[in-house]
């Protein structure tokens, strides 16, 4: 069996260019000293190609979210809530030369699609890390937007995520790395998810909570539907599964939400879960 390790990068690598201490967005990897030039292919954009500090140096917050028409629209409604000069409308796709991701810019706000599941949003989270970190963000707030399967709680109900937890209820996010599993932790910022809570109550048509996610690998089997092409257990074993994680905090389940904690975690980034 691959040996378990609990991930303490966050202690042993070097601090890079000056970056860790002065609030900037930054990476963990010494090993993007070697390169001329930082290729983000996922977004098809670059250090040499594109002058990010210029393009991005003034974001603040990056809101996330799986689907790419959703964020696009985001976008637009915080283009108009800013007040910024027209409606938004025209606002222009910045990753329009890949069809993986969509990114748009309102202001100081950058709303990007993730696509569905911890692979994906992974690949994106990687990227846009290196992308704060090259066009030197300070204290950026990272929050995802979207939709989830909520347990115990009325539809409509906002779930501002505490600490996300895998399918035994454990809060961690297993990375296997090489032939090693690799654990991090997946708490997210408590005092971010308090003061959202607080927001909260000035809007009365979205009831908000704070509680925990459960994140799984897969939209049917793994979150215990009974629709699927696949289907081997039976509803009183769904119905008793999803008990117990009512009994344990959780209060909604996606798929996304370790590798989200876990990252911001590790980078020192402030991140929430919604």
């Amino acid at each position: 069996m691959a040996p378990i390790l609990a991930d303490n990068s966050s202690s042993n690598l070097p601090e890079r260019d000056n970056y860790v201490n002065n609030g900037f967005g930054y990476v963990k990897n010494p090993h993007l000293d070697l390169l001329s030039e930082d290729i983000l292919y996922h977004f098809d954009l670059g250090t040499r190609t594109h002058d990010l500090p210029s393009m991005f140096g003034d974001v603040k917050f990056v809101c996330v979210g799986g689907s790419p028409n959703r964020m696009r629209d985001f976008a637009i409604f915080i283009y108009q809530e800013l007040g910024l000069d027209g409606d938004g409308s025209d606002i222009t796709d910045i990753c329009a030369g890949t069809d993986r991701y969509s990114m748009y810019k309102a202001g100081p706000v950058l709303s990007i699609s993730h696509g569905m599941g911890i692979p994906s949003i992974s690949i994106m989270l990687h990227e846009l890390i290196k992308l704060l970190h090259h066009a030197k963000c300070r204290d950026v707030t990272i929050i995802r937007i979207g939709t989830s399967g909520g347990i115990g709680i009325e539809p409509g109900t906002v779930v501002i995520t505490d600490i996300a937890v895998d399918a035994f209820f454990r809060p961690q996010f297993e990375q296997v790395i090489l032939d090693k599993v690799v654990i991090r932790n997946t708490q997210l910022d408590q005092k971010l998810a308090e003061s959202l809570l607080h927001c909260s109550k000035e809007i009365d048509d979205f009831p908000s909570i704070i509680g925990h996610t459960m994140c799984t690998y897969d939209f049917y089997e793994g979150q215990g539907r009974l629709d699927g092409a696949l289907c081997s257990f039976s509803k009183e074993e769904k119905c008793e599964y999803l008990q117990r994680a009512y009994i344990a905090g959780v209060r909604n389940i996606e798929m996304e939400s370790s590798v989200f904690a876990a990252m911001c975690h590790l980078c020192g980034l402030k991140g929430i879960f919604l």
